[in-house]
C-alpha cells in the first residue's frame, strides 16, 4: 500500500510539474502597450516559422524558428518575444501583423525590439484583423481588461460614443461577455463582484489603436 501511495504521489507530482511548465509558456498580453498600436491584427503560425526580409521567395531569410508546446528553437528565444498569443494546451500561436498583401504578412518577430519581417501565408484565413480576432475569440471566451488602463475605461456607456450617458461602471468584473463590436467600442455584458449584471458599451480600443481589453482565451 505504501509503495502504491508513493507511486501515486510521484505521478501526481510529475503531472503538476508538467502542467506548471506548460502554463509558464502561455503568452497573453496583460498590460496596456503603447508599442505598435497601428498593427492590423494577428496571424496564426505553424510549427515552423521562416521570416523573410522582403515579401518574395528569393528574399534573404532573417530568422527561422520551430516550436512545440514547451520548447522553441533556436535556444534562447523567449515565447513572449516571438508570439502575441501562445496557448500550449491548444497548440495555438499567433504573431502581430503590421502589413499584409495577398500572399504575405509582415509580422513582429521580436516584441521587445520591434523587429519585423515577412511570412508567406500558408492559409489566407490564418490572418485576422483585430476586429475579426475579437469577434471570434472574444465572443467565445469573453474579455479581460489589461492592466494600466485609465479609470475612464471603467465607464460603461449607453451608446458607442464618448459623449453618451454613463450607465454603469466596471468595478471588479468576474466575467466580461462580448456581444458585438462597433468600431472601437464593444457592447459587453458584465457580472461584477457585486453580482449585479450590467450591460453597456466600453472602449476596447483607443482611436490611436491602443487596446484596453483582450480576448480571455482559455
Amino acid at each position: 500500500m505504501k509503495k502504491v501511495l508513493i507511486l501515486f504521489v510521484t505521478i501526481l507530482s510529475v503531472f503538476l510539474f508538467q502542467n506548471m511548465a506548460f502554463a509558464t509558456n502561455t503568452v497573453m498580453p496583460r498590460y496596456v502597450s503603447l508599442r505598435n498600436p497601428n498593427s492590423l491584427g494577428v496571424y496564426e503560425v505553424g510549427r515552423e516559422i521562416v521570416i523573410y526580409k522582403e515579401p518574395k521567395d528569393n528574399s534573404p531569410v532573417l530568422k527561422s524558428y520551430t516550436w512545440s508546446k514547451d520548447e522553441i528553437y533556436p535556444e534562447g528565444t523567449e515565447f513572449e518575444d516571438l508570439f502575441t498569443v501562445f496557448i500550449p494546451s491548444k497548440e495555438l500561436a499567433m504573431m502581430t501583423v503590421v502589413d499584409e498583401n495577398e500572399d504575405w504578412v509582415q509580422v513582429i518577430y521580436n516584441n521587445n525590439s520591434g523587429s519585423k519581417g515577412w511570412i508567406k501565408k500558408d492559409d489566407p484565413y490564418k490572418f485576422m484583423t483585430w476586429v475579426n480576432f475579437y469577434n471570434m475569440y472574444g465572443k467565445k471566451y469573453g474579455l479581460y481588461m489589461l492592466q494600466g488602463c485609465s479609470d475612464k475605461i471603467n465607464e460603461m456607456k449607453s451608446a458607442a460614443d464618448d459623449a453618451s450617458q454613463t450607465v454603469s461602471t466596471l468595478n471588479h468584473p468576474e466575467t466580461i461577455n462580448l456581444n458585438v463590436i462597433s468600431g472601437n467600442w464593444a457592447l459587453v455584458s458584465v457580472m461584477d463582484i457585486d453580482r449585479v449584471p450590467k450591460t453597456g458599451f466600453v472602449r476596447w480600443r483607443a482611436d490611436t489603436g491602443i487596446r484596453y481589453f483582450f480576448p480571455d482565451i482559455k
